[in-house]
């Protein structure tokens, strides 16, 4: 009777903390910045010191998109009874959430909102949020004595990035931002103690334990950041990283493009070099939101816009290709569709192309993927603190963002622009790319000479 008693009071208090939770997400899409406080002549007030720094090392401007969203326009939004639970500077939108349409309607309506599109909606009073238990970790790895790498040796041989190891570039002095879906039991596996996490952030849900949701964002964590010798050493063993999360696995929304989307940009204000993001969208539990082939333009899809823009702002960004190459879908996934990136399909240790790697090009008819590395029997940690193996561009791109940190480090005077055209140029592929391999699988050891002959 006691245990019912206690099993009824938590149910109890579950259904009343829901009843109470808001159940849908709105976002609100703003016409300008006329109100703001702040100048472009002053972005110390609005943007971080490395944040500046980064775009006067490879003469950007700092322009409109860089100034906050209008606190006065939050406010009049909050007025109405909205909870403003992201905002996005460089597209321009709040996203808020609340129990009445009624109440997005009052918004619309504000002289300043340009639109409004629900992204999210509650899957229901019974169906979890969050995680509440964690794997077991046994943490007994296996030891390779003959290799610094372990078995993860020929997925950075493949594109001679152990060649810049052994030059010296390892990714000290880069910051790595890996945008995911949770980073499950790294703060207790013993292989990953060394790994240099600067912090971790939720945009998911801030009351959820990082550490407990999703292992996906462990193992690719575990593929640029391992620096374990003999167990496993990852493409950017000596880099620092900011774990981030914007993926929530328990429904399959817009909103979560706008979490992505505040993720990006709270990387550029903290002074990250380089992101990783092994996450794609085209289908979602609201069917009419799905998208079509002529939506990957780099421009429809708000994480495409974004990460059209990252590069802009000094930064590279890393992405998975999709896992749709043997679906109906076939192509890739935004934001894998974007300009400015570097778009990473799958291929396996012997570059023969893995049947699920999504393919290209996008509807504007660019080349897609950009380039191919090993995604297929890819080496990663697992929740237990042991190696295993892993299939998906999930992996193939964290493997290639730590090269492409290593690469930035031997080559530091590249701008972000010019450090992608360079990782396309040293594909296999390069004189004819194509729409499976895209550029091929560029040798990183290649692309650094090339740089030292064009800086004597």
């Amino acid at each position: 009777m006691r245990k019912l008693f206690s099993f009824l009071a938590i149910a109890c208090f579950v259904t009343g903390a829901l009843a109470q939770q808001d159940t849908l997400k709105y976002r609100i899409c703003l016409r300008d910045k006329a109100a703001t406080g702040y100048s472009l002549e002053k972005p110390e007030a609005f943007l971080s010191d490395k944040a500046i720094e980064r775009r006067k090392r490879q003469n950007l401007p700092i322009d409109s998109t860089d100034l906050p969203v209008c606190r006065k326009y939050m406010d009049e939004i909050r007025r109405l009874g909205a909870r403003i639970v992201v905002t996005g500077k460089w597209n321009n939108f709040v996203t808020v959430s609340c129990n009445d349409p009624a109440l997005i309607d009052r918004i619309a309506a504000l002289p300043f909102v340009r639109s409004t599109e629900k992204v999210w909606m509650s899957p229901g009073a019974y169906k979890p949020t969050m995680s509440v238990g964690r794997d077991s970790v046994v943490n007994q790895p296996t030891i390779y004595p003959d290799s610094v790498y372990g078995r993860a040796i020929t997925q950075i041989q493949l594109s001679n990035g152990d060649k810049l190891h052994e030059a010296g570039f390892r990714g000290e002095g880069v910051t790595i931002a890996v945008i995911d879906a949770g980073f499950h039991n790294v703060d207790r596996i013993t292989a990953m103690q060394n790994i240099r996490i600067l912090g971790t952030k939720d945009f998911v849900n801030p009351q959820a334990d990082i550490f407990a949701e999703s292992s996906h964002g462990l193992s690719v964590l575990s593929c640029i950041g391992m620096n374990r010798p003999e167990v496993m050493t990852g493409t950017a063993p000596e880099a620092a990283f900011w774990l981030l999360r914007s993926e929530d696995e328990y429904s399959e929304h817009l909103v979560e493009q706008d979490y992505w989307a505040a993720a990006v940009e709270f990387a550029d204000s903290v002074g990250v070099d380089v992101l990783n993001t092994s996450l794609g969208y085209y289908t979602f539990d609201d069917k009419s939101k799905n998208y079509r082939y002529r939506d990957l333009d780099g421009q429809y899809a708000l994480m495409s816009r974004q990460a059209s823009m990252v590069a802009d702002k000094g930064m590279v960004l890393v992405c998975s290709a999709g896992n749709s190459g043997s679906g109906p879908w076939k192509k890739i996934t935004p934001p894998g569709d974007a300009d400015n990136v570097l778009t990473v399909g799958a291929v396996d240790k012997r570059a023969v192309l893995a049947p699920f790697s999504s393919i290209g090009n996008t509807a504007d008819n660019r080349v897609k993927p950009d380039v191919v590395a090993v995604g297929l029997g890819a080496d990663v940690i697992r929740t237990d603190g042991n190696q295993g193996r892993a299939n998906g561009t999930s992996f193939s791109s964290p493997i290639m963002c730590g090269m492409v940190a290593c690469l930035w480090q031997a080559c530091p005077d590249l701008t972000a622009k010019e450090l992608i055209e360079l990782v396309r140029r040293v594909g296999n592929r390069a004189d004819f790319p194509d729409n499976i391999y895209g550029y091929g699988v560029p040798d990183m050891w290649k692309a650094y000479q090339q740089y030292k002959e064009s800086h004597k």
